[in-house]
């Protein structure tokens, strides 16, 4: 059974360290469970959901369970036990969100605002945001700054294997909030 909004966070996701800046604006339930939290952001940024993440407020790290005992091992907290509203409570917060250590792409997310539930809205929702996200498994920060290089410059040599390998219809300047909104509302039918 769905769980009813009364209260919504909304909150502003920073990709850290590229520039010019890639971020997205979205609405969620302010008792929204970190594993779901993840899935909204996963859909938001564009991500795949295929490595591993975790969620840092102040000293305290959630990541899912993957195996027994891991969780110690890796000094975090389970996600699925805590919520979002017990964590952060008010505008100007910021918790980190890392996602694939590998390519280690770090997320400042910070809560613009609490807001009454609009009873005529479906939460989650993505309100705005600026250029694409970096494709899975570019290389992280210094990847995706080579594969930039490299798409700008039709005559380089390794052209044509990274537009096919990006896509040819990936643009880093173009933000698509249909699209993205479209994954959320996707997505709340399994929240």
């Amino acid at each position: 059974m769905r769980r009813q909004v009364t209260s919504v966070y909304q909150l502003k996701i920073v990709l850290e360290g590229v520039r010019p800046q890639i971020w997205r604006r979205v609405q969620v339930s302010a008792d929204i469970p970190l594993d779901e939290l993840h899935l909204v952001l996963q859909a938001a940024m564009g991500w795949a959901n295929s490595h591993l993440h975790s969620f840092t407020f102040g000293e305290r790290r959630y990541t899912m369970p993957y195996e027994p005992g891991d969780l110690e091992e890796l000094q975090r907290e389970d996600e699925q036990t805590m919520c979002l509203s017990e964590l952060i409570t008010e505008p100007k917060q910021i918790f980190g969100y890392d996602y694939d250590f590998g390519d280690n792409w770090e997320h400042g997310v910070m809560l613009e605002k609490r807001l009454p539930a609009s009873p005529d809205t479906k939460y989650p929702l993505c309100l705005d945001g600026k250029r694409a996200c970096p494709p899975e498994d570019c290389g992280g920060i210094w990847g995706y700054a080579n594969l930039l290089k490299i798409l700008r410059n039709p005559a380089h040599e390794e052209y044509k294997e990274m537009r096919s390998w990006a896509g040819r219809k990936f643009d880093p300047e173009v933000f698509d909030v249909e699209r993205f909104s479209k994954d959320l509302r996707r997505l709340r039918s399994y929240l």
